[in-house]
């Protein structure tokens, strides 16, 4: 039987009396990989901090694996749009990613922490790089770095804002294909406002601009994506990218 991780009933949201998000109703299984889709200022970015529990609702209810947000911060790992660090900073991958395992102030990291640290780059295929200065590091391998922090923890559930944001075309590929391998350990949630970020690998697909236009497979969302970007979409299919036709 499949798990839950994001129970999402009747949410409604305001910033300055202006409502972000209006009666969102979402659901993701364990082992969901998830497409978040939609314009820019939609409210993509807003519904993670919902699920992070970054926000509260002004209505309605946001469940992760059962719980409060907030009770289940342990379960999720976090990749944000920006990330603020300085390049220049000393510090190599292997320390960069044992910040994942961080217990608290004053709370040093053990055996089972760097041991984690190891697998991980492993998974990631970043072993070779551990001892690089991070401001050696190409695009592509800084994100996979990032990652790796993210789910050091072993999190159900990975959440991540624009990560296709500083990965070059040609690293696309590699990425998905290690999307592909960590869903199979937990649910993925991945936001972007290109549609493009619909691949072979995407389970299903939420379309978001305010509301909740869809929120299924990815063959049946086109009706939901000329919902938001107002134009026809000619096809959206598993191993063939999207074309928006020319009155786009």
């Amino acid at each position: 039987m499949s798990v839950e991780a994001v129970k999402i009933r009747n949410v409604d949201l305001k910033y300055d009396e202006h409502l972000v998000l209006e009666d969102i109703c979402l659901d993701i299984n364990e082992k969901d990989f998830v497409a978040v889709i939609g314009p820019n200022g939609g409210g993509k970015s807003t519904l993670l901090k919902l699920i992070l529990g970054i926000l509260k609702p002004d209505s309605g209810e946001v469940k992760v694996f059962g719980r409060d947000p907030l009770k289940s911060r342990n379960l999720m790992g976090y990749l944000p749009q920006h990330i603020n660090f300085d390049p220049d900073f000393p510090i190599n991958v292997f320390d960069t990613v044992l910040t994942g395992r961080y217990h608290g102030l004053f709370k040093g990291y053990n055996t089972e922490d760097r041991e984690a640290v190891l697998k991980v780059l492993d998974d990631m295929e970043i072993r070779d790089l551990k001892d690089r200065q991070i401001s050696k590091l190409s695009g592509g391998q800084m994100q996979r770095v990032f990652i790796a922090r993210a789910i050091v923890r072993e999190p159900k559930l990975l959440i991540m804002d624009e990560p296709m944001a500083s990965i070059d075309p040609e690293m696309q590929s590699s990425f998905y294909n290690l999307m592909a391998r960590l869903k199979e350990k937990m649910a993925i949630v991945l936001v972007s406002h290109d549609v493009g970020a619909v691949s072979t690998h995407v389970d299903k697909i939420a379309c978001l601009n305010r509301k909740l236009y869809y929120h299924g497979d990815v063959e049946n969302s086109a009706q939901g994506l000329e919902e938001i970007y107002h134009c026809p979409i000619e096809l959206i299919s598993h191993g063939i990218p999207h074309r928006i036709l020319k009155d786009h």
